[in-house]
């Protein structure tokens, strides 16, 4: 699956979510992916949740096309503070 695939999913699944995947080694490892989320949803949710609402979103992918994922998931004011 390719990274901008794995984005679009995410961001269809994900009301005003905002998803950058990258490989996560190098571009020739296509079962390794980083992921970026940045959504309003993430808003009053623990880590663990905010996770979780990815992997759901991802659903079967998860153990069809990504091998593994790295996640960061931010809510729209915690990103903003990052920049």
């Amino acid at each position: 699956m390719q990274p901008e695939d794995v984005e679009a999913v995410i961001e269809s699944e994900l009301e005003g979510a905002q998803a950058t995947v990258t490989h996560a080694r190098d571009e020739h490892d296509d079962d390794h992916l980083a992921a970026t989320v940045v959504s309003p949803t993430f808003t009053d949710q623990s880590l663990v949740q905010q996770h979780q609402q990815v992997y759901d979103a991802l659903e079967d992918h998860m153990t069809t096309d990504i091998h593994a994922l790295e996640l960061s998931t931010y809510t729209p004011e915690e990103y903003d503070e990052l920049e």
